[in-house]
């Protein structure tokens, strides 16, 4: 077993340091510094109330005892489904970002708790999985398609790795190591083939590989890859476990939408250490199918409740969107890989989306419920839960928001990027100087367009380096300043891109950004043909919806957005936490309410309008926070636009 020559980054939750092919490094979480805003708080209520509550879940439903169990040390039958190891390691990879946030020797205390109990349980080879001990050793390996055991070992891996990178520690690693060698020296060219149903194996080996640089984790990871799509199938031979197909012939996204992010991450990442250009191609290629064609507009993934799955182009239903948590968080995660390779700023802005909407959705402004589906419409029936039997969605949320740190920045050979706006400071290296530089920012985002920021502090022997901040694709005529004046910048100032800051920097420089915010009427491409007639109201990163405990009774199946009309924003500090809302006035029909006929003429010429009705539309992800009501996103149109 070899180490990595250098150190990881403190915290990095994908370190490309030394990955050849990838053009950005990481920041680490430990690196960055939030105050207030709009994520600060939240992330707070994550590490304070989410934690407890989901530790406290795993402990009731015998999660956590499953593993002392499999030691020697509690008695009883195993409790839960055969992938509930996976809910104990999402909630220690949370737990461990919000280590690397900042010490809290509670939660330190707990968490060595756990860590001890995962570890008991391990074999001597090596093997680790509560599910599979005493009375089910001998069914070991023998159900790849259904067991989730290479998913079960994925996660723990990614968690000892975030455990180590947070403090330091290499207890937990160690247990990971030895789980990774026994899988390698279980499946591999020279031993057995086969791969697990549910991906997340292959970008957890990679993670390994980087931490460790042990190669064999990589090879292992490619190995693993390639058993798909083959013939005979080692699997069910479907898109449902996207067995189809080997994977570099895949480039339309199918089958269950978890799975299928989870094996683009894992493609994107062999690359970015290989090089082997088919893997990004493939990559590439399914990320514009489910981007292009497939996704919601709140950045949700999946159309389908059967099989938890994407469906064909343009297949996007609203009340009966599947859109599970966990596929807009590996969304999120396949596009931060891609946007490591060549700092494309499309995949940030598919990033915001869904961190803004379809991700925050999935948990209670409390903190204590989560959605495992996120519709957009209800008629007041969906509501969220505080656990499930199967509950990977929670602690999956909770992992994303306090890793949410390390998502913001990144650097390259040439200078920083900042990628997402939050209130804070950053200490990150920059070309020349002997040590970190530190970067302050001052925004209200996503409430207020305008982004601060200044150098405060810049060690002596920096060269000329770029700052690059990206111009969200939403905003149409972003305005940049340097020291007060209109800056120069290296590309064309319009949204969907990064505003490139060439310079030889001061200490005390500041750039201050402006991103105009207005309410947006978003329509959908023709062929959704669930939105036809519809528009979706938007304002900066955020989605908006009606509910029906802002209208008086109303169903807003029933309300009709007038052409033309002036939607304002107004700030709300009482409501739902605190948010902007949108006020204008709608009207009802046609035909209103429950008395409009099923069928009408087409050519019966207009039908009247109705009566106006006040119209107050709040953030798609505070929905379902307040008295159960129908709730819409996508609301009728005059004239039969969109």
């Amino acid at each position: 077993m070899t180490e990595a020559k250098t150190a990881a980054p403190r915290s990095a939750v994908t370190d490309t340091t030394r990955s050849p092919f990838a053009r950005l490094r990481p920041v680490p979480i430990g690196a960055v510094r939030l105050d207030g805003g709009f994520w600060a708080p939240r992330l707070e209520l994550t590490r304070r109330v989410t934690l407890r509550q989901q530790y406290e879940q795993c402990e009731a439903t015998g999660r956590i005892d499953n593993f002392r169990r499999a030691a020697g040390t509690r008695g009883g039958d195993f409790r839960g489904r055969y992938y509930n190891d996976s809910d104990v390691y999402k909630w220690l990879e949370g737990a461990a970002y919000a280590l690397a946030s900042g010490p809290d020797p509670e939660l330190a205390r707990t968490v060595d708790l756990v860590a001890r109990a995962i570890a008991g349980a391990q074999d001597a080879d090596g093997y680790l999985n509560s599910y599979f001990t005493f009375e089910r050793a001998a069914e070991r390996w023998t159900n790849l398609t259904q067991l989730h055991e290479m998913y079960c070992a994925g996660h723990l891996l990614q968690a000892a790795v975030a455990h180590q990178r947070a403090t330091g520690e290499p207890g937990l690693r160690d247990v990971a190591v030895r789980l990774a060698d026994h899988i390698c020296a279980t499946f591999g060219p020279g031993a057995r083939r086969g791969t697990d149903g549910h991906e997340e194996i292959e970008l957890a080996l990679v993670e390994l590989y980087r931490q460790t640089g042990d190669r064999r984790y990589l090879d292992e990871a490619g190995f693993l890859l390639d058993q798909r799509g083959q013939t005979p199938p080692l699997l069910s031979g479907t898109d449902y476990h996207q067995d189809h197909l080997p994977v570099r012939q895949q480039v339309e996204i199918a089958g269950h939408a978890v799975r299928a992010t989870y094996l683009a991450c894992g493609l994107t990442d062999v690359y970015a250490e290989t090089g082997e250009a088919a893997l990004r191609r493939a990559s590439v290629a399914l990320w514009e199918s489910a981007y292009g064609r497939k996704a919601y507009v709140t950045g949700g993934l999946g159309a389908h409740w059967a099989g938890e799955s994407f469906g064909a182009d343009y297949e996007l239903p609203n009340e009966r969107a599947y859109a599970e948590t966990c596929a807009a968080i590996g969304g999120l995660m396949w596009s931060w890989r891609l946007l490591t390779l060549e700092g494309e700023a499309r995949y940030a802005d598919w990033m915001e989306t869904a961190l803004y909407n379809g991700i925050l959705s999935g948990i209670s402004l409390d903190g204590e419920s989560y959605f495992y589906q996120n519709p957009l419409a209800d008629r007041g029936r969906h509501r969220r839960q505080p656990w499930f039997g199967t509950a990977c969605c929670p602690p999956n949320i909770a992992r994303l928001l306090l890793s949410l740190p390390g998502y913001l920045y990144s650097t390259s050979d040439d200078g920083v990027w900042v990628h997402h706006y939050a209130p804070g400071e950053v200490t990150v290296a920059v070309p020349g100087a002997a040590a970190p530089a530190t970067l302050a920012v001052e925004t209200d985002y996503p409430w207020e367009g305008s982004v601060h920021l200044r150098l405060r502090r810049l060690p002596a022997g920096a060269g000329r380096w770029t700052l690059r901040l990206r111009l969200p694709g939403w905003c149409e005529h972003p305005e940049l300043r340097l020291n007060g004046r209109p800056a120069a910048t290296a590309g064309d100032l319009r949204g969907g891109g990064y505003a490139a800051l060439d310079r030889e920097w001061a200490e005390g420089d500041e750039v201050t950004l402006e991103l105009p915010l207005r309410v947006r009427r978003v329509v959908a491409h023709p062929h959704v043909l669930s939105n036809t007639g519809r528009s979706a109201l938007a304002r900066g990163p955020l989605v908006y919806c009606l509910e029906g405990v802002d209208l008086n009774g109303v169903d807003p199946r029933d309300v009709t957005l007038p052409a033309g009309v002036a939607l304002r924003a107004e700030r709300v500090p009482e409501l739902l936490g605190g948010v902007v809302r949108l006020r204008g006035e709608g009207v009802l029909g046609p035909p209103a309410g429950r008395g409009g006929a099923l069928y009408r003429p087409a050519d019966g010429g207009e039908a009247p309008a109705g009566e106006a009705v006040a119209l107050s539309a709040v953030p798609y992800y505070a929905w379902a926070n307040r008295t159960p009501g129908p709730m819409e996103v996508w609301l009728r149109t005059a004239g039969g636009g969109g």
